[in-house]
This record gives C-alpha cells, sequence and structure tokens, in this order.
C-alpha cells in the first residue's frame, strides 16, 4: 500500500511540473509588463500612511490629524478632511479642505521644551533611537520615509478650522 502512496505523489508531482512549465514566455512577460517596481514610485507616498498623519500650523501648534482623502473619479486628491479638537474622537470637528492648500514637510516638527515634557506650543519631540528629545537638528536625513511624509502643514489655527462648516459625509 506504501509503494501506491508513493507513486500517486510522482505522479501528482509531475502533473504539477508540467503545468507549471506549460506557461508560455509571453504570458509571463506580460505579466512582468503591468506591474512596476519599487524604483517607478519612487517619491510616491502611501494613502494609508497619509490618514491619521499630525497636521501642524506654522507656529509648531498641532491642530489635529488628517482623517480622510477625497479623490475625484480620476483617483487625484482633491480634498483632505481634517480632524480637529476632541479627545479620543470624541468632539472631533471634521474640516475638508484643498488637498494643494496643505504643506508636507519631512524633516520632523521643532522641539525646544524640556526633556519628556510637551512645549508650550504643543508640538512634538523629534524622533530618536534613545526614546530622549532630540536638539533641532535635522534627523530627516537618517530617519526620512520615502513612502509619507513626516507631518502637514496647514496655514490656520484651531479655532479657525473649528470656525469652518463641519464636513459631513452624504449617502
Amino acid at each position: 500500500m506504501f509503494p501506491k502512496f508513493i507513486a500517486v505523489g510522482i505522479a501528482g508531482s509531475a502533473l504539477l511540473a508540467t503545468a507549471a512549465l506549460a506557461q508560455t514566455p509571453a504570458a509571463t512577460n506580460n505579466m512582468a509588463a503591468a506591474t512596476a517596481s519599487d524604483s517607478s514610485f519612487q517619491g510616491d507616498w502611501r494613502a494609508s500612511k497619509l490618514v491619521g498623519l499630525n497636521v501642524y500650523n506654522d507656529n509648531n501648534q498641532n491642530l489635529g490629524s488628517i482623517n480622510d482623502l477625497l479623490t475625484d473619479r480620476n483617483g487625484n486628491i482633491r480634498a483632505v478632511v481634517l480632524s480637529v479638537g476632541g479627545f479620543l474622537g470624541v468632539g472631533t470637528h471634521l474640516v475638508a479642505v484643498a488637498f494643494d492648500k496643505l504643506k508636507f514637510v519631512n524633516a520632523p516638527v521643532p522641539y525646544t521644551g524640556a526633556a519628556g515634557a510637551p512645549n508650550a506650543t504643543g508640538s512634538r519631540p523629534s524622533p530618536s533611537t534613545t526614546g530622549e528629545p532630540t536638539s533641532n537638528t535635522p534627523a530627516s536625513a537618517s530617519l526620512a520615509n520615502r513612502w509619507y511624509p513626516d507631518h502637514a502643514v496647514f496655514n490656520a489655527t484651531r479655532d479657525q478650522l473649528k470656525a469652518m462648516p463641519e464636513f459631513k459625509y452624504s449617502g
């Protein structure tokens, strides 16, 4: 009985191998042409990494975060929905702003406060490998992530954003 199992296993392996070899090189080449390498998208950002990205104003005050991206039918990002205020999702105010009004920055937000404590402007410390806040020297050269920026900048105050009409999803 054991030799029958071995014979069936060898026959099955032979069938699978011939099916794999039966693929034509043209089909393989078409598949390669349909996909692109990582290098062809160098400098592009992952949309999944933009959602949740912190947004600051020109004074390094934290305004909120990106809640959603709104695209047109061609996939071009037209607007960004910002989540402003609130605590743990309660009491947040959603506003939509034009995508081109945001400035994306790769360098961390400057930090001038005491070790471990947020400073008066509400900005955060630059990332470091030791967990301690770093100096104001840009760490972007060593920590730069080519698939998403560090943060976004929008020229407004939190009060100005809260005064904007609330964005509501329809339908």
